[in-house]
């Protein structure tokens, strides 16, 4: 039987459906303001594996993942830019989903867009302030009063208490207290807004998920994942709202990803350790990218560095060797009764522990070097299908170079910096970030900053 770690319950669990045979699951997705980094390639790449074995263990699966397309950063982002939300949010939705189709990442059942449900948030607040649940203040804002849910903190495990002392909160004097979270914002000269019960605003970040799940996967559902970060306080403010607003509960099993770390340092743009998946896959192919996120476990925190990208490159070329040399024999399915193909169904079914079924892959591509099994080979290929690998004939992975074929000359550089300048300046953004796309493309990093554009080699 599949186990599953529940954040929530802290420990492994017997994953049972609310429905037999149907699992309904929803993952944060990105806020659409840049381009995607490291941290969102994992949260990618972990939930397409979960929602892939789900699948392939008989299940009928809906798997929402949202996409944030107004947020504080978003119209900040635009403003700066002198371009509409619509025009910056729909360019880096595009960049979002070639980054995702790049790793291999299937798309979701459901894709909503935070603002193409303003009313379904509407409702929800307006429920919760029918059942006590929320206030309007002084400034005008919406907020969520947190002491009157019995239940908050039941996620992170912290009481309110300690999350006052112990965390960042906003000291808001129209707040009844400062852990109060905000439903509603009231509007603002120069943002966009909605008509609203309480005055024209916007929602705040976390009624969009909320609303979004429960439109789509209904008010109580089987899965809800996201990075661990977004487990205080979004998640937890999830909760509240939802089992607030509907009297039940929300979700079954919360499952959380870990973070990453660059060369054992927290990942920061202000410690230069920042990285977008275009700039990494300007180094190294987007399978590699995929196959080292997967070779640790998904609640483990994930070390991101060359050399473990190089080793990740060395391990997957032996899988592909192995494939080079044994032609599979022409099959899609996988031979369950076979002894590597138990080991890995016994990995997946352990919180898809896939550092494990990865290992299984190694030790079948030793068998088939060993016999020249072609049914050994099916296998081996088969079984790395479900984990979203080996899909490309091995030829084409071998011979294809790691990085972009050679170095592009500093002049060539200067030369479409100042191209990307002139774009700026007459507000064609579109063509200003296909400029900085190739120059990623060619190992190429850009950083604005108040003093201009500087470049460097990735």
């Amino acid at each position: 039987m599949l186990k599953i770690y529940n954040s929530l319950a802290r420990e492994k669990q017997d994953f049972v459906p609310i429905v037999a045979g149907s699992v309904r699951m929803y993952v944060c997705g990105m806020t659409v303001y840049d381009y995607c980094h490291i941290g969102h390639a994992r949260v990618l790449v972990v939930f397409d594996v979960v929602q892939r074995w789900l699948r392939a263990s008989g299940f009928r699966v809906t798997y929402v993942r949202n996409v944030t397309d107004i947020d504080d950063k978003i119209i900040k982002r635009a403003q700066q830019n002198h371009e509409s939300i619509d025009e910056l949010t729909n360019r880096f939705i595009h960049f979002m989903n070639e980054d995702a189709a790049a790793l291999g990442v299937q798309p979701p059942d459901h894709e909503p867009r935070a603002t193409a449900y303003v009313p379904r948030m509407l409702e929800l607040i307006g429920q919760l302030e029918k059942n006590g649940l929320a206030y309007q203040a002084t400034d005008g804002d919406v907020n969520f009063p947190v002491r009157k849910f019995p239940g908050y903190g039941k996620l992170s495990g912290k009481s309110l208490d300690d999350l006052r002392a112990g965390e960042r909160v906003d000291v808001d004097a129209a707040k009844g207290d400062p852990l109060d979270f905000v439903l509603w914002k009231h509007a603002k000269d120069g943002e966009p807004s909605w008509p609203s019960p309480w005055g024209d605003g916007r929602p705040g970040w976390h009624i969009e998920c909320s609303a979004m799940s429960s439109d789509l996967l209904g008010k109580h559902f089987d899965i809800h994942g996201g990075g661990q970060d977004l487990q205080f306080p979004h998640h937890e403010n999830e909760i509240a709202q939802s089992e607030g607003a509907h009297d039940c509960r929300f979700v079954n099993y919360w499952m959380h990803n870990g973070f990453v770390r660059v060369d054992d340092e927290k990942m920061s743009k202000s410690l230069g350790n920042f990285f977008t998946i275009r700039e990494i896959l300007a180094k190294y192919d987007p399978e590699v990218l995929r196959f080292f996120i997967l070779r640790a476990h998904y609640r483990s925190p994930l070390n991101y560095s060359d050399a473990h990208l190089n080793d990740a490159r060395q391990a997957l070329t032996r899988l592909y060797t192995a494939l080079k040399a044994v032609t599979p024999d022409v099959t899609s399915e996988v031979d369950w009764r076979e002894a590597h193909a138990q080991r890995f169904q016994h990995a997946m079914d352990d919180d898809f522990n896939t550092p494990e079924a990865c290992a299984v892959l190694f030790d079948l591509a030793t068998e088939v070097n060993r016999h020249k099994s072609p049914s050994l080979a099916s296998q081996l290929r088969n079984l790395a299908g479900l984990l979203g690998l080996l899909a490309r004939e091995p030829q084409a992975f071998l011979q294809e170079a790691p990085g972009s074929g050679g170095e592009m000359s500093v002049d060539r550089i200067e030369a479409l910096i100042a191209e990307r300048v002139a774009a700026k300046q007459r507000k064609d953004f579109a063509e200003a970030d296909r400029l900085r796309g190739t120059l990623l493309e060619a190992g190429i990093v850009l950083e604005d900053g108040p003093k201009g554009t500087v470049w460097r080699r990735a």
